[in-house]
């Protein structure tokens, strides 16, 4: 439907505006302390009010915005580019090959994002990197997945066929006929896991396996103490993460309408 397409662009078009604004400005610098506001509810002082120490919840929501949205950007984007060259080369070779990666995706999908943040912190250090590199590699066989079922669809046309016919190479056919063929299926994979990865670098960061604060994830795990006293320091970050999943999810819903118009009709 394109009521999703448009609500989902109208939502990661406005989170993405907040990331890259909150580079140049924020109502007050994130990090600036001061104890003697903590606590004020949403209006008393500022726009969304302070948190236990004092910082500005707003200001702090939009550098989490960009943390989370530049996290879970590169990790798709790494994930998606090393799962598909591995999904369209098995799709390409088959036989043992083909066994292997999907064996591969097997092992990956048996170790959660949030158990490899866990494991490369204890190698790496707790990080920015570290959520990126644990979310990617979770994407991978995501890809993988997605790309050689479609390239193995793809393999099956007739272009496929006469381009076979004529002494194409697998490698030419698998450039020039598969991959801009299956494109639509990776980019519309990857409005979806984006809101996945979101998700999961907020959970990371809620372990204090993520970034430096200022996260979403982080937001919600120093909110615990204050349930009670300061709901708003739990709920608006939640909001934002919730935000965020629906936009991306309802942006891959409508791209996948829009470029397979047979999905659509089902």
């Amino acid at each position: 439907m394109r009521g999703n397409l448009i609500a989902g662009l109208v939502i990661t078009l406005m989170l993405t505006a907040v990331a890259l604004l909150s580079l140049v400005w924020t109502p007050v610098p994130p990090a600036r302390l001061q104890i003697i506001h903590k606590l004020q509810p949403p209006l008393s002082f500022g726009l969304l009010g302070t948190d236990q120490l004092g910082r500005d919840v707003l200001s702090m929501l939009m550098v989490g915005c960009w943390n989370s949205l530049s996290i879970a950007v590169s990790a798709v984007a790494i994930g998606a580019a090393i799962g598909t060259v591995c999904g369209i080369a098995a799709a390409a070779l088959r036989g043992l090959f083909s066994s292997l990666v999907m064996r591969a995706c097997d092992i990956v999908f048996a170790l959660p994002p949030i158990l490899s943040g866990m494991m490369l912190g204890a190698f790496l250090g707790t990080g920015r990197l570290t959520a990126i590199i644990a979310i990617a590699v979770f994407m991978i066989p995501v890809f993988a997945r997605v790309a050689l079922a479609t390239a193995l669809q793809a393999w099956s046309r007739d272009y496929v066929l006469a381009a076979r016919a004529i002494g194409n190479s697998r490698l030419q056919i698998t450039i020039r006929h598969v991959l801009p063929n299956i494109l639509s299926q990776i980019i519309v994979q990857g409005s979806i896991q984006l809101g996945l990865a979101i998700l999961t670098e907020a959970g990371l960061s809620f372990l204090g396996l993520g970034p430096a604060p200022p996260t979403w994830g982080r937001m919600l795990a120093d909110a615990q103490t204050y349930l009670a006293l300061a709901p708003w320091l739990a709920i608006l970050p939640g909001l934002a993460i919730a935000l965020s999943v629906l936009g991306f999810n309802l942006l891959g819903d409508g791209l996948r309408d829009l470029l397979d118009p047979r999905e659509a009709s089902r």
